[in-house]
């Protein structure tokens, strides 16, 4: 049996949606989300772990999603793994983000399930980080900062 999956983990900061505090809420989007995506979902569970966020396991026959969600927090961490190799979990990744609506995202994208011997055993993890608001009248204020420290 050759497997090869593709794994992709989120971290999502400063989200806006209000619906963050609304667990189900998040668990209906994200069972809508899989199922458009023909995900057939086996079992899907939401639990408060505690009083400062809450977990949404799905688990389906091509792989599973997880997500933590910290409402105070406004922080969202998960991951999808995938268990085909044309598998495009940044699709997922796209959802949760229009979604959620944070200012800055992390993403980590596994290629899992590599066979290959251990000598030429490399893993494949690409990291991005990327901010979604850019700086507005970074010049201006660099100016005033440089110049409230020549008065100093």
């Amino acid at each position: 049996m050759n497997l090869s999956a593709r794994q992709l983990t989120i971290d999502l900061y400063h989200c806006k949606n209000s619906k963050l505090q609304e667990m189900e809420a998040v668990q209906y989007q994200l069972r809508e989300l899989l199922e458009a995506a023909d995900c057939n979902i086996i079992d899907l569970r939401a639990q408060e772990l505690a009083d400062d966020h809450y977990a949404i396991v799905t688990l389906f026959p091509e792989g599973h999603a997880l997500l933590h969600v910290f409402p105070g927090l406004r922080y969202v961490a998960g991951d999808i793994f995938l268990c085909k190799e044309e598998a495009q979990p940044e699709e997922f990744f796209k959802a949760m983000r229009k979604f959620f609506a944070p200012d800055k995202t992390k993403t980590t994208f596994l290629k899992r399930g590599d066979f290959a011997s251990p000598k030429d055993f490399k893993p494949t993890i690409k990291t991005r980080v990327a901010p979604l608001r850019k700086i507005h009248n970074t010049g201006a204020k660099v100016i005033r900062i440089l110049a409230r420290r020549n008065r100093s």
